[in-house]
């Protein structure tokens, strides 16, 4: 199946860049883009079906670099509402112990719609709650995904020190290392897919480094280099963490990753919100990424990260919207907004432009996670675009001074279509595999019963 989206305007990189086209056109060819190129010279191709592209904004699907899906549970709880990081984190592990299966895929559905109807076409998520008893497993996240069609790098987390051992989960929440490096081992040989394009991934993810021992945070590293995935934790989120780390580790945050291998190129940290100069010349120097979450972090209190130093180093930053309980949403437009506008209250004006924090959340986020083919609209790529109307009411007259500017600095609007590896996952505003309306009804029902204040 051929199909044209005509005379579109489109937002592609061109030289690391993100330009805007007008009266272009895109074929897309069973999973992947077929063409690119001016609506004139793509009316020749034959095709099975046009689709009239002439009020569509089209861009790369946006890459999520941190979640949590499982948060939806407990997003908004009033109990928590101006707690910071480590008061949040014990109030919600009381809740969280009780999740099981059902619950953790329904509360990765709801998390995984909201990030397509955002515009997400990619997530990360950070799956590090396997309490002792339950029938979680990693499986709850990957078929959630599956039902609703999105691009995922599934994390298989782990926390190990529970509170009788110095850490803040509960004892139940704390797994034991064997059972967390067999099972690292079980859903790499069953679900990773390193090939390109690929819909479903595994990376290893210890939550933190204060709630998992130094040797399963090398026993980590050393599977995730000998089988090639991804490693991913938090790092340096907030001077709590900091001032935890130099009286257990004697040393900061970094320094503590730094000692048990965890910088390099197939390494990606979420937060890094207190950095020293040395430690952001750590990062460029070994190619670790940062995934970058905004919301969360002006949520908790946890502070500004230093992202302009970050990018003027060299650093690959990407964007996240982190746990829907840090965060309590999950729109990837309005994360680049935020983004650009926690480093002008910082730094000023000129800190961040909107292209950057466009770049940010496309092939920054596609060079996080090590995936060159995703993140912008090319010949070859996964077809994974989102599309927007330019006569939605949160684009008018922005629309016609800069297309770019408008997701940005604007309300973040939403998409009418979004398309995951060539399929539709979004059609008309609406999620196009599962009924959203039930999806939530059942939610709300679940939350209500086990989840809230």
């Amino acid at each position: 199946m051929r199909t044209r989206y005509h005379d579109a305007t489109l937002i592609v990189h061109e030289g690391g860049r993100p330009v805007v086209r007008e009266h272009q056109s895109i074929v897309v060819e069973g999973t992947q883009i077929a063409a690119v190129g001016s609506a004139a010279e793509l009316a020749r191709l034959a095709v099975d079906e046009t689709v009239d592209s002439s009020r569509y904004l089209i861009i790369p699907g946006l890459i999520n670099t941190h979640h949590h899906l499982f948060q939806s549970l407990t997003r908004g709880l009033k109990a928590v509402q101006s707690a910071k990081l480590f008061d949040w984190l014990t109030g919600l592990y009381q809740r969280w112990q009780h999740v099981d299966f059902v619950a953790d895929k329904m509360a990765a559905q709801i998390s995984i719609a909201e990030l397509l109807l955002g515009g997400c076409t990619t997530t990360s998520d950070h799956h590090y709650l396997f309490p002792v008893g339950s029938d979680v497993r990693l499986e709850a996240v990957l078929e959630a995904a599956e039902s609703l069609g999105i691009r995922i790098h599934a994390c298989r987390g782990s926390m190990t020190m529970g509170q009788s051992k110095g850490g803040l989960p509960p004892d139940r929440c704390a797994e034991d290392e064997k059972n967390v490096l067999a099972d690292c081992t079980r859903v790499l040989d069953l679900y990773h897919d390193p090939q390109r394009g690929a819909m479903r991934r595994i990376d290893l993810a210890p939550c933190a480094p204060f709630n998992v021992s130094p040797e399963l945070l090398r026993d980590t590293a050393t599977m995730a280099r000998e089988r090639r995935v991804l490693m991913h934790t938090h790092a340096a989120e907030t001077l709590d963490e900091e001032a935890y780390c130099l009286e257990r580790f004697k040393c900061r945050p970094m320094e503590y990753l730094r000692q048990h291998h965890w910088v390099g190129p197939d390494v990606y940290l979420a937060h890094c919100v207190c950095l020293d100069d040395s430690e952001i010349e750590l990062l460029a120097r070994t190619k670790t990424a940062v995934a970058h979450c905004p919301s969360s972090n002006m949520r908790l209190g946890s502070g500004i990260p230093p992202v302009r130093k970050l990018l003027d180093a060299g650093v690959t930053v990407g964007i996240g919207v982190d746990g829907s309980s840090s965060n309590d949403g999950g729109s990837l437009v309005a994360e680049m907004r935020q983004a650009m506008l926690l480093q002008r209250v910082a730094h000023g004006a000129t800190a961040m432009t909107p292209a950057q924090a466009f770049s940010a959340a496309t092939m920054g986020g596609a060079a996080v996670l090590n995936r060159e083919e995703l993140g912008n609209i090319a010949v070859g790529n996964p077809a994974d675009l989102a599309m927007f109307r330019t006569d939605d009411i949160a684009l008018a007259g922005l629309i016609v001074q800069d297309p770019l500017g408008a997701l940005v600095l604007g309300q973040p609007p939403r998409p009418e279509r979004v398309m995951v590896n060539g399929r539709l996952v979004v059609k008309d505003g609406r999620l196009t595999m599962l009924d959203q309306e039930r999806l939530v009804a059942e939610f709300n029902s679940l939350v209500r019963k086990h989840f809230s204040s």
